[in-house]
């Protein structure tokens, strides 16, 4: 049976969005959530329902030895409010390691220069490869 995904690359001004096809095969990047000027937890509510799925895939951010930091602990409190405000959610964690710098790197060679213009893209790239990340190791 195939499943769709929703995927976030959660940081504390921006949230990437990103969601698979309904094969559950290929991450396409989907939106970027300002934070300062939505309300995020409403958002992320309308995009699993706009996407008739209830599979969360999130990236925790780890330092490159693999241990945790307090960017990991903010990520999993945000869950936590996730998880109370939308029911029968379903969360799978990525490690994220580097997926923001692979993201920059790929908008660079891609010809975008600006960081007002990266900024823009770069969380929902970040997204979209930690879900793509996460599709892969399920093959």
């Amino acid at each position: 049976m195939f499943k769709k995904y929703i995927s976030l690359d959660i940081g504390d001004v921006r949230i990437g969005v990103a969601r698979s096809d309904i094969m559950g095969l290929v991450a396409t990047p989907l939106e970027v959530i300002d934070r300062k000027k939505v309300k995020s937890v409403k958002r992320i509510a309308e995009i699993l329902n706009e996407n008739n799925t209830k599979s969360l895939v999130v990236g925790i951010p780890k330092s490159l030895d693999g241990t945790e930091k307090r960017q990991a602990e903010k990520v999993r409190e945000y869950l936590e409010k996730l998880k109370k405000n939308i029911e029968g959610l379903e969360i799978f964690e990525v490690d994220e390691r580097l997926t923001t710098v692979s993201a920059d790197r790929m908008l660079t060679e891609g010809g975008k220069k600006g960081a007002l213009e990266k900024r823009k893209v770069v969380d929902k790239i970040a997204a979209a490869i930690i879900l793509q990340t996460f599709l892969d190791s399920k093959k």
